[in-house]
């Protein structure tokens, strides 16, 4: 029988999971920080949960909590005096209170999967990554004193004692030698394993705003975490662009604006040679994203960017992601060119405009809905 903390436990977190489900797209669209805490694990910022409270019934018989009054009145006694002394002038109304709860990876993915209904992804190709894990399940005569037996090493001393008729019932004492000593052994298990590596690519000229900006970060954690569930390990990397494309870390990809003009090709070809260099198509699952408000410098540049899409990228990713993030100083028209040029031909090209953070959830689905 289950203890009954335990099924409160798991009735507290049924119910955090289902506040979690029920404001997702206004939790997603403001872009609340989502804050990780070790290895697959999230603190998330809430409205704190209501606890059931009794509440008295319309019956007035007297005593405290019924009668005259009104609610939050203090009971006073005859006793009772007023405080004297300046008056405080602190604020009568009540103030938020948040609950910060711990949530897993894995429950965070069931609810984006729940509330957007995503298929789960279909690794390409056979190869996989093999990883050896120690897993201690038998015991040998020899190892390090952390890890020896106790159990087990009492349990051998006893036998040897009887054996030898040193073992006195009467006046019990278990003294282990050293050849009684028993450790815990461990065997290599060879798992394979599918990996995936994220590319985005961002456009930083000028008309990237802040706003647009605040939204690339929300939707790529999103696509990262649900990667994350469903790969065993990730790699992701980062690229900005204007005129010209340089790889950087997280925090600069999400601070740098540029003033400059605007050549996608050039994020592509870095694209492809990071590619090249560091991720076999045979052993890593790919997904470049790229995210810009749809400017780019010419005609010719682009042409130049379908090149390097159908010969260079999509043959090896799984899947390329572009999403249009909207802005008053962009035109749009790469959208218009890449749905003219893939809208018929490839499950591999998924266009996504991200008018604002109402539509980053949506933009998620379009991303990963196909399983790819």
């Amino acid at each position: 029988m289950d203890h009954p903390i335990k099924n409160d436990h798991s009735r507290f977190r049924k119910i955090v999971k289902g506040k979690l489900r029920e404001n997702l797209k206004n939790f997603v669209s403001k872009g609340q920080q989502i804050i990780p805490k070790g290895k697959n694990k999230f603190t998330i910022p809430m409205p704190s949960i209501e606890i059931p409270r009794f509440k008295f019934g319309s019956k007035s018989q007297g005593g405290t909590g019924q009668g005259d009054g009104q609610q939050g009145e203090p009971v006073q006694g005859k006793g009772d005096q007023k405080a004297k002394g300046k008056p405080e002038k602190a604020g009568q109304d009540e103030g938020s209170k948040e609950l910060e709860v711990d949530v897993s990876l894995e429950e965070l993915a069931s609810i984006l999967s729940e509330e957007l209904e995503l298929p789960n992804i279909e690794p390409k190709g056979s190869a996989q990554i093999e990883s050896c894990k120690n897993r201690y399940t038998s015991i040998g005569t020899t190892g390090p004193d952390s890890l020896k037996h106790h159990k087990r090493t009492f349990r051998q001393s006893l036998k040897r004692q009887i054996s030898i008729g040193a073992y006195d019932p009467d006046r019990p004492s278990i003294i282990p030698t050293r050849k009684d000593y028993r450790f815990r052994a461990s065997k290599t298990k060879i798992e394979k394993q599918n990996n995936a590596v994220v590319i985005y690519m961002m456009d930083v000229s000028g008309s990237m705003g802040d706003e647009q900006k605040e939204i690339v970060r929300t939707e790529s954690f999103w696509i990262n975490l649900w990667l994350k569930h469903q790969y065993k390990e990730i790699d992701i990397r980062y690229i900005i662009h204007d005129a010209s494309a340089k790889e950087v870390e997280e925090e600069v990809f999400f601070s740098t604006r540029e003033s400059g003009g605007t050549l996608i090709s050039s994020a592509y070809k870095l694209c492809s040679e990071i590619i090249k260099e560091d991720y076999p198509e045979s052993d890593w699952n790919i997904y470049p994203f790229h995210f810009s408000d749809g400017d780019n410098w010419s005609s010719d540049d682009t042409k130049l960017c379908l090149d390097i899409l159908n010969t260079q990228i999509l043959p090896v990713s799984n899947m390329f992601g572009y999403g249009q993030v909207e802005s008053r100083y962009g035109s749009g028209q790469f959208f218009k060119d890449l749905h003219g040029a893939y809208s018929d031909k490839t499950q591999k090209v998924v266009l996504s405009k991200i008018k604002d953070r109402e539509a980053i959830l949506p933009s998620i689905k379009d991303f990963l809905g196909k399983g790819n």
